[in-house]
C-alpha cells in the first residue's frame, strides 16, 4: 500500500521572521504567498498610528505601530526613527527567531531569464546556511553552490570558510540608485534578460559596500544588535542613509568577529521608483558626509577586548561620537542613539543564562503585545 507523501516543511519556519515596514495595505504579500505564507511576519506599521493597514488572510503575523513602539520601549522609543522605513529595525528587536528576511513592500516575485518566479527566501536561506569566504577570493564565486567549487590554488586551510552573517540580495526593474543618479538615467531599468547576474560571492574582508534593506537576510543570533537603521526621517536631517549605516557598521564587525557578508542573488523585483527630486532633499547631507564617513569606517580597529557584537557595537559609538561629531552635531546625537538601541536589543533580548537565573524570582516582564492574527 503506497504512503501518503509528507508535505515538506518549508526551512526554518521556526527559526525565522519576516520583517516588513509599511504605511499602507499590504496586498503585495499576495504575490508572495506560495513563498512567505507559512512563516511568521513582524509588521511595522510607519507614520500614523490610526490608520488600519489590512493584511491579506491566511498570513501569521503581528503588527506594531509608533504607539506600540512608545509602549514597548518607554523612553527608548527615542533611538527608532519615524517615518522612515529605518523603523523596520524595531522588528528586529522585538523578533525571537534565529533568523530575519526584511523586504519593502514595493518589491514582488522576480523571473529568472527561464521564465521562473524565483523563490527569493529559499535563496537567502541557502547564502546562510552555506559559509562565506571573506578571507581569500574564489574566482568561481560562492564554492559552496552546486556546480562550483574552490579553484586550483585556493588554500586548503581557508576552504571551511565561516559562518555567514548576512545575505544581500539584488532587484530587478527599478535599481537602487541615488537621486542624483536618478536624475541623469530616469529611465534606467535592470532586466532580467541583460543584467541577471547569476552569482553570489563573499565580500572579501577590508572592503565596505552599500546594503540596501529592501531585499536583506541576517543571522540575528551572529550579527542582529549590529543591524540599526540609525537615526533618520522626522526631525532628522538625513533620510535613505538607513541601511547604509546598519551596512558599513554591521561590516565592520563581521570583520573584527570574522564573519561572513554575501552579496548577489536572489533578486526581486522593484516595481516603484521613488522621487528622485525628495529623496535629493532627504540623502544631500548623506551624500556630502559619506565621504568623510567612508574613510572613518575604513580605518576603524576595533580593539581585542571586544569578543560579542554589543561591546563591538558600544565601542564603534564612541568612536563615532568622537571621530564623526566634528563633521556635525548629527553623529552626537546618532552616538547616543546606537548606546540606547544597545540598550534596549539587551532588555528584550537578555543573555540566555541571565534570563533563566531571573525568572523563578522576578515578575516576568510584560512582553510585547501588538495586533496579531
Amino acid at each position: 500500500m503506497a504512503h501518503p507523501i509528507t508535505p515538506l516543511s518549508p526551512p526554518l519556519k521556526d527559526e525565522l521572521d519576516i520583517v516588513i515596514p509599511t504605511i499602507r495595505n499590504l496586498d503585495f504579500l499576495e504575490m508572495w504567498r506560495p513563498f512567505l505564507q507559512p512563516y511568521h511576519l513582524i509588521i511595522v506599521q510607519d507614520g500614523d498610528p490610526t490608520k488600519v493597514i489590512n493584511v491579506p488572510d491566511g498570513f501569521d503575523y503581528e503588527l506594531y505601530n509608533r504607539n506600540d513602539v512608545n509602549r514597548v520601549l518607554g523612553p527608548k522609543a527615542s533611538c527608532i526613527s519615524f517615518k522612515d522605513s529605518a523603523c523596520r529595525c524595531f522588528g528586529f528587536l522585538v523578533s525571537k527567531k534565529k533568523y530575519i528576511f526584511t523586504i519593502d513592500d514595493d518589491c514582488f516575485v522576480a523571473k529568472d531569464p527561464s521564465g521562473k518566479e524565483i523563490n527569493a527566501l529559499a535563496q537567502h536561506i541557502q547564502n546562510l546556511l552555506t559559509p562565506s569566504t571573506p578571507l581569500f577570493f574564489n574566482t568561481l564565486y560562492d564554492p559552496y553552490r552546486e556546480g562550483a567549487d574552490f579553484v586550483r590554488g585556493y588554500p586548503f586551510s581557508l576552504r571551511e570558510g565561516v559562518s555567514t552573517a548576512i545575505s544581500h540580495g539584488l532587484w530587478l526593474n527599478i535599481p537602487d540608485y541615488d537621486a542624483p543618479t536618478q536624475l541623469v538615467k530616469p529611465r534606467e531599468r535592470n532586466t532580467s534578460s541583460h543584467r541577471y547576474v547569476d552569482a553570489v560571492m563573499t565580500i572579501p574582508k577590508g572592503t565596505l559596500f552599500p546594503m540596501c534593506g529592501m531585499n536583506l537576510a541576517f543571522d540575528r543570533e551572529l550579527i542582529g544588535p549590529a543591524m540599526y537603521f540609525g537615526l533618520m526621517g522626522d526631525g532628522q536631517p538625513i533620510g535613505r542613509y538607513d541601511d547604509m549605516w546598519a551596512g558599513w557598521c554591521a561590516k565592520v564587525i563581521c570583520d573584527h568577529l570574522n564573519l561572513g557578508v554575501k552579496t548577489g542573488l536572489p533578486y526581486i523585483w522593484h516595481s516603484k521608483a521613488s522621487n528622485p527630486f525628495v529623496n535629493l532633499k532627504k540623502e544631500y547631507k548623506g551624500i556630502y558626509w559619506q565621504e568623510e564617513i567612508i574613510p572613518f569606517f575604513q580605518s576603524i580597529v576595533l580593539s581585542k577586548e571586544c569578543t560579542t557584537v554589543q561591546e563591538c557595537y558600544v565601542e564603534l559609538s564612541k568612536y563615532v561620537k568622537e571621530k564623526l561629531g566634528s563633521v556635525d552635531p548629527y553623529f552626537q546625537k546618532l552616538g547616543d542613539a546606537m548606546v540606547t538601541w544597545i540598550e534596549a536589543w539587551e532588555e528584550l533580548n537578555p543573555p540566555k543564562e541571565a534570563a533563566a537565573a531571573a525568572e523563578p524570582k522576578s515578575v516576568k516582564k510584560e512582553e510585547p503585545s501588538p495586533k496579531s492574527k
